[in-house]
């Protein structure tokens, strides 16, 4: 029973991470946002436009935990997902609530390799796109926040029997609030908060649990459009898996690590994080290196 449920754990682990550089608690596995992306700048939406972001890196996890914290024996278990997403981001002149309107697409492109028991599968190609609507405030020239829906939608190509494929066979429905205090050479910090609804997959009938996460950055800018500081996330599931393909807990996880943020007057920006992750449970382990670039038309 305990060698059935590590090698599901494992496959599933698997099947969550490929999905648009994301994740799923299905059976053992992740969230469906690629914890820890985002990163300064979070909550401060761009004036009215066009606005072009890229976002590029790479996950390795390399231990799969259990419902208590311990190491599942899945033998040279590894998960390596690289990433480059481009994301349009319009926003809009129109005033909505007192905040400026704004939509935005993401299309990850994903190379996802898994590995345990002597087995390997390999994916290549478009992951689960994003598309999302948002309201942005700003509060004074240090302080903007933004509140709104982003859906996930099965894109990507799915194969239940195959721990490397692309999509996750299941939409996702995630409010979004992310907050920003931006200063030039003083304290700056970003949150963003998401809760996850998870639909039915419908080749499994299995409906991943509810699960509340944020990513986080705090800094110190140091001039010359620099900031230098720690970033991370913290994920936590607060409702069971329901189905056959249900884990045996709930999924939780923090990860930490250096960030540094450069930006200038002429609409460029740049963010880095590496984060390693600890504190897991019911899902699988591992470190992250994640950069974003805005580019100006």
């Amino acid at each position: 029973m305990k060698r059935h449920l590590t090698r599901r754990l494992a496959c599933a682990a698997a099947l969550a991470l490929a999905g648009g550089v994301a994740q799923a608690t299905e059976g053992g596995g992740l969230g469906i946002y690629p914890d820890g992306l985002e990163n300064f700048m979070s909550g401060a939406l761009p004036p009215p436009g066009v606005h072009m972001l890229v976002y590029g890196g790479g996950a390795r996890y390399d231990k799969l935990r259990g419902n208590d914290g311990e190491r599942l024996p899945v033998p040279d278990f590894k998960v390596d997902v690289n990433v480059l997403a481009p994301r349009l981001i319009w926003v809009t002149p129109q005033q909505v609530l007192g905040g400026q309107l704004a939509f935005h697409a993401i299309a990850p492109l994903l190379d996802v390799t898994f590995k345990a028991g002597g087995q390997r599968y390999r994916s290549t190609g478009l992951g689960d796109m994003t598309l999302g609507v948002a309201l942005g405030y700003h509060l004074s020239e240090s302080l903007h926040y933004v509140v709104g829906l982003d859906m996930y939608a099965p894109t990507g190509e799915y194969d239940r029997k195959d721990p490397s494929s692309l999509g996750k066979n299941y939409w996702t429905a995630q409010p979004v609030f992310a907050l920003s205090r931006i200063s030039p050479d003083g304290f700056n910090a970003d949150l963003k908060l998401m809760y996850d609804f998870n639909f039915r997959n419908t080749a499994t009938d299995t409906r991943s649990g509810q699960a509340i996460h944020a990513d986080y950055a705090v800094g110190w800018g140091v001039g010359k459009g620099w900031v230098l500081g720690v970033g991370g996330h913290a994920f936590q599931q607060v409702t069971d898996d329901n189905g056959p393909n249900s884990a045996a807990g709930r999924a939780r996880a923090f990860g930490v690590g250096p960030s540094v943020r450069y930006m200038n007057d002429r609409g460029w920006l740049f963010t880095a994080k590496w984060q390693q992750e600890f504190q897991v449970k019911n899902r699988p382990e591992g470190a992250q290196l994640y950069v974003k670039l805005a580019i100006p038309f």
